[in-house]
């Protein structure tokens, strides 16, 4: 897949994954929109091909329909920075920009896992007091983190196993 046509592919990706795509011609128009974006951009310039993707590699690495929500969240959200400062007299510009504040607006709760995400990275884990409630916390997260389906699983079959009703 050319390096010009990431943009594109992954905008369509959330668009498709989130359901806005209600039939080919709005992603046609959108893919006209993006081509041209790209213009505008200059996009064919060659250090795009340089190095890797900035968007879709990051994709691969999540699996579960809410990891890629959080993350599909904060690219839409960059989008909308990149757009920022674009001539919003231009048609194409606002189509997309409309776009992706409908898709911003679904992935709300992404959004807000992120931030928790990040504060929780900002945690001062060598803070006394933050260890103690850790510490003090460590069964009940043990607990959470044993209550996955996969484990609802595990026990169901052990009991059906163990019954030989």
């Amino acid at each position: 897949m050319p390096v010009q046509t990431y943009s594109l592919f992954v905008l369509t990706i959330i668009m498709i994954y989130f359901g806005r795509v209600e039939n080919r011609f709005n992603l046609l128009q959108l893919q006209d929109d993006i081509d041209k974006l790209k213009a505008d951009f200059n996009s064919s310039h060659s250090d795009v091909g340089d190095g890797r993707p900035i968007f879709t590699g990051r994709l691969s690495n999540w699996t579960e329909r809410n990891e890629k929500r959080i993350i599909l969240s904060q690219i839409v959200s960059m989008y909308l920075k990149i757009l920022e400062n674009t001539d919003k007299s231009k048609a194409h510009v606002r189509n997309i920009t409309e776009e992706l504040y409908t898709l911003k607006e679904s992935l709300s709760d992404g959004s807000k896992k992120m931030e928790y995400l990040k504060d929780l990275t900002k945690l001062q884990v060598n803070d006394l007091k933050i260890q103690r409630k850790a510490v003090n916390e460590l069964f009940s997260v043990l607990q959470k983190l044993g209550d996955t389906p996969s484990s609802y699983k595990r026990k169901r079959s052990q009991f059906q196993r163990q019954c030989k009703c």
